[in-house]
Order: C-alpha cells, then sequence, then structure tokens
C-alpha cells in the first residue's frame, strides 16, 4: 500500500484583531493629573483667566502620563467656545492639543474644563478649569485724539458734561433727565447735581451769569408746583406736569434722599447767586428749603431718618438711613434745618457710630455724593476724619483695579473704578465686593480731589485711547466692560453731575466754598459734634 508522502495544507491562524481608534482597552486605566495647561504658548494656571488670547488658540493640556487623543472622550470636556478636535503633540504624548473648530468672538471670556473620570486613555484623578479671555477688536494703544495740555482737557470734559445738564435738560421744567432717553421722566437728586454744575459753567465760562439766573428761575418755578410730600420730593418727576412717577410698587412718595441731594444743589447755587439783582433766587430757594420736614420722617420721633414715606403706602417702604452709606448730607441737612430740625441723638443712634475707614469695599460715590457740597478736607468727628475716610475708599478701589485678581480684561492703573452704572446686564452698584468687570468713567474721574494723580492717568486712558467708544456728545458715556467689549451708550444725571462737579473742586475747590458759606448748615454741623474748618 502506498503512502502518501505530499505535505499537508498549512492550519491558517486568524489574525490579530487591532482596536478601533475610538475603543478603550480592557481593564483599569491607568490613573493621572493635568500638571499644566497653556494657551498660544503660554501658561495658565487652574482657575485663572489668561488674557488677550488669539480667536483661533491652541490649547495645550500636559498629563502625568501618556495619553490618547480619543475623539469619544471630548465628551469629557466642556468648553464655552463650542465644539473642539483634539491630537496628540508629536513631540510629547503626554500632552493633548485641543483646537475649537470654529473662530472664537473678540473681547470675550470663555471656560475650559476637563472633567475627573476616564477619559484619553486615562482615569483622570482630578477636574481642571481655567478661562481665556480672546483678544480685543478695540485698539487701546493708539490715541484717538490729539493730546492737549491736563488742563485743557478737564475743561473739554466738564464742557461737555455740562451739555447733560443744559442742552439735554428737560425744556420745561429744567431739570436733569434720568438718563438719556428718558423722556419726561426727570429726578430729583440728579438734578441737584446739576444745579451745581451751573455756577461752573458760568465761572468756565460756557453760559453767560445770566443764563445761569434765567435756568435757576425756572427751575425753582417748577419745584414750587411740584408735587411734595411733607416738603420732599419723589425720586423722579414728570418733567412737564411736576407730578410724581413711582420709582417702584411702594415708592411713589417722598425720597428724602434725593431730596438731600437736590438741595444740596440749591444751597449751592444760592449762595452763588448773590448779586441785588439775584435776591428772587435766593429766596425761592430759601422757601424750598424751609419747607422740607426732616422731622417728619422720623415716623414720629424715633431716633433714626426714614429714605421715604408715601400718602397711599404710608411708611410701607421701611427703610432706616443708617451709614456708611451715600447719605450723610441727609443728616447733616436734617440737623441745618430752621425749621424742621432734628436732634443730635437721631444722627448719634439713626446715622451710627464708627471708626473710620470704614466700608472701604463699596461702590465709590459713597464718597462722591454728599461731598459734592460738603467739604471733607477739613470735615472731623468722633469717628475721625471723613477726608481720610474718603481718600481709603479711593485707594482701596484703585488697589483692587489693579491688583485684578478676577482676572478682568483691561483692569491696570489705567483703567480703574467700581461705582454704581449701567453694565451689560442692565443697572448694578459694582464695587470689589460686587464685580461685573465694568468700569464707570465717574468712579475715577469724581475720586479726582482724593488721588488726582491716578484719576488724572484714567482721565488720559478713557478719553485718548478708549474716547471713540467712551466720549461723546454729553462726556463719557456711562461705563464699559473691556470682558465682552461692551460700551453703553447711556449717559446718567447721577453719574455725570458728580464728575463735573469733582472735578471742580480738585481744580478751585468752589462748590465746597459756596455750599459751606451757608449758616445753617454750619450750624447744623456743630450741632452734630462735626468740625468743619
Amino acid at each position: 500500500m502506498a503512502v502518501c508522502c505530499s505535505t499537508p495544507p498549512p492550519v491558517e491562524t486568524p489574525p490579530e484583531e487591532t482596536p478601533a481608534a475610538d475603543e478603550t482597552p480592557s481593564g483599569p486605566l491607568p490613573k493621572a493629573l493635568v500638571v499644566s495647561a497653556k494657551v498660544d504658548g503660554k501658561a495658565v494656571r487652574e482657575r485663572e483667566n489668561l488674557d488677550r488670547v488669539s480667536l483661533s488658540p491652541s490649547i495645550s493640556l500636559e498629563f502625568s502620563r501618556d495619553v490618547k487623543a480619543d475623539s469619544k472622550s471630548l465628551s469629557s470636556v466642556d468648553f464655552s467656545g463650542g465644539s473642539l478636535s483634539v491630537s496628540v503633540d508629536p513631540s510629547n504624548s503626554t500632552v493633548l492639543v485641543f483646537k475649537p473648530d470654529a473662530v472664537l468672538a473678540s473681547d470675550t471670556r470663555y471656560r475650559f474644563t476637563i472633567s475627573a473620570g476616564e477619559c484619553f486613555g486615562v482615569n483622570l484623578q482630578k477636574e481642571f478649569t481655567f478661562w481665556i479671555t480672546t483678544e480685543s477688536d478695540i485698539d487701546d494703544t493708539s490715541d484717538k485724539f490729539p493730546q492737549i495740555p491736563d488742563e485743557e482737557l478737564l475743561t473739554l470734559v466738564q464742557e461737555r458734561t455740562f451739555k447733560y445738564f443744559w442742552d439735554y435738560a428737560h425744556p420745561v421744567s429744567g431739570l436733569a433727565r434720568e438718563r438719556y432717553g428718558s423722556g419726561d421722566t426727570v429726578t430729583s437728586g440728579g438734578s441737584g447735581f446739576g444745579i451745581m454744575a451751573i455756577p461752573v459753567g458760568i465761572e468756565r465760562g460756557f453760559i453767560t451769569r445770566e443764563e445761569g439766573a434765567e435756568r435757576m428761575r425756572k427751575i425753582i418755578g417748577f419745584l414750587e408746583k411740584a408735587d411734595r410730600f411733607h416738603g420732599a420730593y419723589s425720586h423722579w418727576l414728570n418733567g412737564s406736569t411736576g407730578k410724581v412717577i413711582p420709582f417702584s410698587d411702594k415708592d411713589n412718595g417722598g425720597d428724602l434722599v434725593e431730596t438731600a441731594f437736590l438741595m444740596e444743589g440749591l444751597l449751592t447755587a444760592s449762595a452763588y447767586f448773590d448779586r441785588d439783582g439775584e435776591a428772587d433766587i435766593r429766596a425761592g430757594i430759601d422757601a424750598l428749603w424751609r419747607g422740607v420736614e426732616w422731622d417728619w420722617y422720623t415716623r414720629g420721633g424715633e431716633k433714626v431718618l426714614y429714605w421715604h414715606w408715601s400718602p397711599d403706602k404710608d411708611w410701607a417702604m421701611n427703610m432706616h438711613i443708617r451709614g456708611w452709606n451715600e447719605a450723610l448730607i441727609v443728616y447733616v441737612l436734617a440737623a441745618s434745618s430752621p425749621t424742621h430740625t432734628i436732634s443730635a441723638d437721631v444722627f448719634r443712634q439713626g446715622w451710627g457710630t464708627f471708626t473710620f475707614p470704614v466700608a472701604k469695599n463699596q461702590p465709590l460715590f459713597f464718597a462722591h455724593y454728599s461731598f459734592l457740597g460738603l467739604d471733607p478736607r477739613n470735615l472731623s468727628d468722633s469717628n475721625g476724619s471723613y477726608w481720610a475716610q474718603n481718600v481709603a475708599q479711593a485707594r482701596y478701589n484703585y488697589d483692587y483695579c489693579v491688583r485684578n485678581t478676577a482676572g478682568h480684561a483691561g483692569y491696570s492703573e489705567n483703567c480703574w473704578g467700581l461705582t454704581a452704572s449701567d453694565y451689560p446686564g442692565g443697572y448694578t452698584a459694582s464695587s470689589p465686593s460686587n464685580d461685573k468687570g465694568t468700569i464707570a468713567p465717574t468712579a475715577a474721574l469724581a475720586s479726582m480731589p482724593y488721588m488726582p494723580d491716578e484719576s488724572m492717568v484714567a482721565l488720559r486712558y478713557f478719553y485718548y485711547k478708549l474716547g471713540d467708544r467712551l466720549f461723546g456728545t454729553y462726556g463719557f458715556k456711562d461705563a464699559f466692560c473691556l470682558d465682552s467689549g461692551w460700551f453703553a451708550s447711556s449717559y446718567l444725571a447721577i453719574d455725570q453731575g458728580p464728575i463735573i462737579a469733582m472735578i471742580e473742586n480738585h481744580r478751585s475747590a468752589l462748590l465746597w466754598k459756596l455750599f459751606m458759606k451757608n449758616q445753617d448748615v454750619r450750624g447744623g454741623l456743630t450741632k452734630l459734634g462735626i468740625a468743619y474748618e
């Protein structure tokens, strides 16, 4: 029997299967951490912000071990700028490079977060988050206007700001509109600031004395007929009729704080218009001043002043006027009244006692509104020096912006000042304790008496570097936010007023000298135990 000696066919061995690119190998993944991050080659630490990032950035994360660029793991990355692509750095297998799929917006802040858990071939033990702010399309390096001497610049800013209260005043009442575009709505407190601008306008040659006197007669005639509530005016009035415009549902009567700002302006104007032919102006102001029933707002003799009263809502607002805030002037004028005064106990127990400096992290209007007329330079009592208090608050606000621990775009020694203003989300009282990334020119400019050098640096930056967007018909617009490239289109009376007034007090102390001449005010300060000379 023949034996076949041919070679048997080989046995086929199945080929090894190669995992698909996005498949994760079985078994536990090695533990890892993100050890560093860079954006366009610049390091950014965890939970910090990197400014001036390109609109198509390259985001690199270095891990503590080798990683894989699998696209399924992108679900662990949350980038507020949209979807991303990912790859491993060809020169370093521990580095992943992420790139946005779309060009980012300028002047915008984005959040990048990679979550803890299994991703990119490792088990990430800790979340890693940071922010980037893209580069601006705002050119803040070149001058937008020709350079002029600082004194000319100060006059220019005052003149433009004056136009808000002169050219844009309500045509019937002569009072200041609440804001640009507010129509018939005029503001009592902002009008007080606007009245203080009239002597400045005359002294700086923007208008004649005769023009200023006629405007005062119009304002006084209107205020004599406008709604009053035990002598106090409402926050808002109809500039044509003098009828109250409710500020809120329950705030439809007297507002003692706004009334105090109005009286601050009127008493300043009374001291300025001191000529024989201007006696009617002084008499009209004196009647309005004597008509304010400050003592009524103690709610029947309590040792505190109340902010609001309404004929139909009564004391429903229930707001005490307590310090430290913008309302020191209320207690000073209430104590100074020749007809409806309060006792020193109402001031001590209602307003309160402090150890200066206090409330340094609050909005800067605390150091402005009461002190447009009330001269803080030699003002002191048992609390300490009011001048030192205001300087300390301005310095704190400045230092906070220069440190810029929140990472807001633009904040620097050139660009500072947090106070109440419009902001991209509406209106807020910005401060170091409520920082929305929004700078209001009024904050730094109205601080010029307290920090003249730092305020002048800010003024030059606002005008020369941002002026094409920030400086307009009525001076500086209300606010801006470089985080988002937002610039307000608005002008607000309560923000424009402190600019012109406090720049003038820095230059000549005009308004301080006028207000402090009033004998009623001097008597009130003495009653309260406040030294002023």
